[in-house]
């Protein structure tokens, strides 16, 4: 498998609400333990479900940088986000009673430095490492479980 690098930009939003857009930006949030990966999973604020970090697109930011942005609101995670789409998965948001919006996230790599103690979401959502097989194992997203559990960093060539 080869990964073909496009430089992306900055991306420019044309919509007045958020919930105009469906596509989130997500970050598989990784390190290196032994030799091998490591991937951070938090749990939901509501349901508690284990997830990666995700949000909406930010007017100026590139996706990585969105999804770097939400991996510290989310994790307070301190690292690197890489300009590289692993795949993306879909999943219906919960916006309300019975209302859902169907999303489609593109997951970006960031190579985790450390973690902070205090961070926007701190104290309503847990945050555990584990390896891609269990990682994948704890989602409930198929599409998402299949990228976790085919995660390799050494694939990202320099860019970690």
């Amino acid at each position: 498998m080869t990964l073909h690098t496009i430089k992306q930009l900055p991306i420019s939003l044309r919509t007045q609400h958020k919930s105009d857009v469906r596509t989130q930006f997500a970050a598989l949030c990784y390190r290196m333990s032994k030799g091998k990966p490591e991937i951070l999973l938090i749990t939901s604020r509501a349901s508690r479900r284990w997830i990666i970090p995700k949000g909406w697109p930010m007017d100026g930011k590139t996706p990585a940088q969105s999804a770097m942005t939400e991996a510290w609101e989310e994790a307070g995670v301190i690292g690197k986000p890489v300009d590289i789409c692993l795949g993306l998965y879909s999943y219906r948001k919960i916006m309300g009673a019975k209302q859902f919006l169907p999303c489609v996230a593109l997951v970006y790599p960031v190579k985790v430095k450390s973690l902070a103690t205090d961070f926007p979401e701190a104290g309503q959502r847990k945050r555990k490492w584990m390896r891609p097989k269990k990682a994948a194992d704890r989602v409930s997203e198929p599409e998402l479980a299949q990228i976790l559990r085919n995660f390799d960093p050494r694939l990202l060539g320099r860019k970690r």
